[in-house]
C-alpha cells in the first residue's frame, strides 16, 4: 500500500460526514440544484466532491466500480483503505465513478427489479465543471423548472421512461455536486 492511500480521510469524521450526507440529500433530492461538497481528497482523478462522497456513502457492503481514467491502482487503494467498499465489476455495483464517456455503456449497470426498484446503480459522473444552465428540468423536489449542464440529455430521457426503475446520478466538479434521480424529467432547451 503506497502512503497515498492513507491520507485524505476526513478529520473529524462525525461532523463531516453528517454535513456531507446532508449536502448530498440536498442534491438529490433538489435535481439541479449545486451544492459545496468537501471533507475528503483522494487521488486522482478523483474530485475532492467525489472523494467525500465515497467517504460519506461507501462502506464494506457497497460493491463500487471504478470507470476508465479512475481505475488506477492508487485509488482502489485508497477506496479499500478508506471504505472497505469491494470493488467490483460494472454489473454488480452500487455505485460507479467515472467520467461519462468512461461509463459507458450505461446499460451495464443496474436498473433495479419491479419489486425492489432500490436495488439500482447510482452514478457519480466527474464532470469538467457544473452550471446552472444547459437541459431544462421538471418532477419531484422542483418547483417550476431548473437547469443543468449535463453531458447528454438522451440518456437521461430514455432513464426517465423506466421509471421507477433506472439509476440515480450524482455529478461532481471540484467540490461541487448535483444530483438528478430516475425521476427527474430532462429536455433540451
Amino acid at each position: 500500500m503506497t502512503p497515498d492511500a492513507l491520507i485524505g480521510g476526513f478529520t473529524d469524521a462525525p461532523v463531516q460526514a453528517s454535513h456531507a450526507f446532508r449536502a448530498a440529500l440536498n442534491a438529490l433530492s433538489r435535481p439541479g440544484q449545486i451544492e459545496t461538497l468537501h471533507g475528503a481528497s483522494a487521488p486522482a482523478p478523483l474530485s475532492s466532491a467525489a472523494a467525500t462522497l465515497a467517504m460519506t456513502l461507501f462502506d464494506v457492503t457497497t460493491p463500487v466500480h471504478l470507470a476508465g481514467a479512475h481505475d488506477t491502482p492508487a485509488l482502489r487503494e485508497w477506496i479499500t483503505f478508506h471504505t472497505g467498499a469491494p470493488l467490483v465489476d460494472a454489473g454488480a455495483a452500487s455505485f460507479a465513478i467515472g467520467t461519462w464517456a468512461a461509463l459507458h455503456p450505461i446499460q451495464r449497470f443496474a436498473i433495479g427489479l419491479p419489486d425492489y426498484p432500490d436495488r439500482a446503480a447510482t452514478l457519480i459522473v466527474e464532470m469538467p465543471s457544473l452550471a446552472g444552465k444547459g437541459a431544462r428540468l421538471t418532477g419531484p423536489g422542483i418547483e417550476t423548472e431548473a437547469f443543468l449542464s449535463l453531458p447528454e440529455t438522451a440518456a437521461f430521457q430514455a432513464n426517465r421512461a423506466l421509471f421507477p426503475l433506472g439509476f440515480d446520478c450524482f455529478f461532481t466538479a471540484g467540490d461541487q455536486v448535483a444530483g438528478l434521480p430516475r425521476s427527474t424529467h430532462v429536455e433540451d432547451i
